[in-house]
């Protein structure tokens, strides 16, 4: 007696793979900055699971990576003029008359939204540090009558730039002196005012470039679904702004605006060994017992093994060819029109667990996949094994076996694995 079942395999993998590229409508009173960030599952360190930025460094991170490495900041280059204004008095009481600076240094959190779906996601960003090159009308040697421009830069605000007022804190090296013009760049802990007070008159001051440090926090990617994810952080940039250079220097852009894409490039894969799509459903030890001694069996059951690859939130489901109660699929000998109740379960491997966080132990698999219809990776896993259970119920077995009748029940199941959450 043959008892057999035939299995033909579908996956059902909605895997979306997006550019990331936003084209933002540029206003005339704002600079539009991209940042652009991606997930993809590494199977050489499956625990890693963030986002890379692959936001290319401007500015001060694009001549010291080195130092923003060490800090974990990127740097993007908002301005690359703010026009001279002034006159900033020597000597001045209010700090808002000279050269200073604040920057929205506190976490932000903002909205990401998948653009095909709508599904969203948060990312919080903060602005770690701001710096440049400051410029002055004149020359730092006229202003100051000192012989060389480190000593005049220095006499002109009493030390130089590379020594910032707290609570923000200078890094990298001076890379630049010139006769109107010096490079800092200053690390901004907290939201508050740094300044710097002039020893000697400046006529106009403003910066031939201008340049930011941020920080992200990105979403778990493993809970989020395939896609590009959008979304927007605006500042204001002049006196009183998010960005606020005081009240000497106005920059003719307004509004700083950051431009995010999220590109999430998940991985559901499933591989079955070769004739793993044909299973036959056999007792415990195989027919001797019965055909030799005439000992009943009380279960026909296999298991497939089956490898899974998955950085994903998953659901499964069945399809039968045969069903007696809409929710399991049955077997069918077609002499007699016989049906019986098949019995199928899942095992994941380690690492993937159902919605509650519990580990997925012969889970029963029905047709409207209640049950299964979210299980979700705590980390990337790589070709790990599961389990596919099959078995008949024992009650049923009873029924099948006629003694001197050959009988074969079969039907086709399909097991899906969706990645559609």
């Amino acid at each position: 007696m043959n008892v057999s079942t035939t299995f033909p395999w579908r996956t059902v993998v909605a895997l979306f793979i997006g550019a990331c590229l936003v084209v933002s409508s540029l206003q005339a009173v704002a600079v539009v900055l991209p940042i652009t960030a991606t997930f993809n599952p590494d199977p050489s360190n499956p625990q890693k699971n963030e986002f890379s930025n692959t936001t290319p460094n401007r500015g001060f991170c694009q001549s010291y990576p080195a130092i923003c490495k060490a800090h974990d900041i990127f740097s993007l280059r908002s301005h690359l003029n703010i026009a001279l204004n002034g006159p900033i008095q020597p000597n001045h009481e209010n700090v808002r008359q000279g050269a200073m600076i604040k920057a929205p240094s506190a976490w932000r959190a903002l909205p990401v939204l998948n653009r095909e779906t709508g599904e969203p996601a948060t990312v919080e960003v903060r602005i770690a540090g701001v710096g440049g090159v400051y410029t002055l009308s004149h020359s730092a040697l006229v202003l100051t009558g000192q012989p060389d421009y480190v000593s005049a830069h220095r006499a002109l605000w009493g030390r130089d730039w590379q020594i910032a007022p707290g609570p923000c804190r200078a890094i990298g090296p001076p890379s630049y002196y010139g006769a109107t013009g010096f490079q800092f760049f200053w690390l901004t802990p907290e939201e508050a005012v740094c300044g710097k007070q002039a020893k000697f008159l400046i006529p106009a001051f403003g910066y031939g470039a201008l340049d930011f440090t941020y920080q992200l926090r990105t979403p778990d990617p493993l809970k989020m679904s395939t896609g590009v994810y959008v979304g927007k952080q605006v500042y204001s940039i002049g006196p009183g702004g998010d960005f606020d250079l005081g009240d000497i220097v106005v920059p003719a852009d307004a509004i700083i605006q950051l431009d995010f894409t999220l590109t999430v490039e998940h991985t559901l894969k499933v591989e079955i060994p070769p004739g793993g799509n044909r299973v036959e459903l056999l007792p415990q030890g195989g027919w001797q017992a019965w055909l030799q001694q005439g000992r009943r069996p009380t279960r026909l059951f296999r298991d497939q093994t089956f490898n899974i690859s998955a950085s994903s939130r998953f659901k499964m489901s069945l399809e039968c060819e045969y069903t007696q109660d809409g929710k399991t699929c049955s077997l069918r000998e077609p002499v007699s029109g016989h049906v019986v109740p098949l019995n199928v379960g899942v095992s994941l491997p380690r690492g993937l667990s159902d919605a509650n966080g519990l580990a997925v132990e012969r889970r029963p698999l029905l047709r409207d996949g209640s049950g299964t219809g979210l299980f979700q990776p705590a980390f990337y896993v790589e070709r790990r094994p599961g389990t596919l259970h099959f078995e008949i119920p024992p009650d049923a077995v009873a029924e099948m076996i006629r003694p001197e009748q050959l009988r074969q029940y079969s039907g086709n199941v399909t097991v899906i694995w969706d990645s559609d959450i």
